[in-house]
């Protein structure tokens, strides 16, 4: 699979199918804390402003000429101090989970991140998110922070899990 996979930067006109591969995980109640699907209108600012960011890039996954999964880094906080830090989201297409594809995409968003002055990669992940955990987990990070129970779903209490990681070249 990972052969033929191609990873490129994200276009305005991919944003139809990051909407459904994002709507896909959220009746499953593990990766978002969205509860109902989001459009592509309301998603369109969203992308528009990942784009216009050079800093922070947004790719697309992509096997046989679909959409297979995507990954995004974005600012952490918003603050002058956090520029160095990016919080990571990857969202695969059901139907190529668990080929590598979010490995692959992970692997490059550290390889590349000293292109964009990235030194510090966070994820947020549920605590019941097994797979998730387990990615990030193989690839290095580690858990910096749990907040129990900060997130309801369907009124189940959910913990939200930190995970990070250096990736600048003295901590590698």
């Amino acid at each position: 699979m990972n052969d033929k996979l191609v990873i490129r930067d994200a276009v305005m006109s991919d944003l139809p199918e990051i909407v459904r591969i994002y709507n896909e995980t959220i009746p499953g109640r593990m990766v978002t804390a969205d509860t109902t699907e989001v459009t592509v209108e309301e998603r369109t600012p969203w992308l528009a402003a990942h784009l216009k960011n050079r800093n922070r890039p947004f790719w697309i996954a992509q096997s046989g000429g679909h959409i297979c999964g995507w990954l995004s880094l974005s600012t952490f906080y918003g603050r002058p101090a956090y520029q160095g830090t990016v919080e990571i989201s990857v969202y695969i297409d059901a139907s190529f989970r668990h080929t590598g594809i979010g490995s692959s995409l992970i692997r490059r968003a550290m390889k590349q991140a000293g292109q964009y002055k990235i030194r510090t990669i966070l994820a947020f992940i549920f605590g019941q998110n097994l797979p998730s955990l387990h990615l990030f987990k193989k690839l290095g990070f580690a858990q910096w922070g749990r907040f129990p129970k900060v997130a309801e779903l369907d009124g189940v209490e959910r913990d939200l899990l930190i995970l990070g990681k250096r990736v600048d070249d003295k901590q590698r």
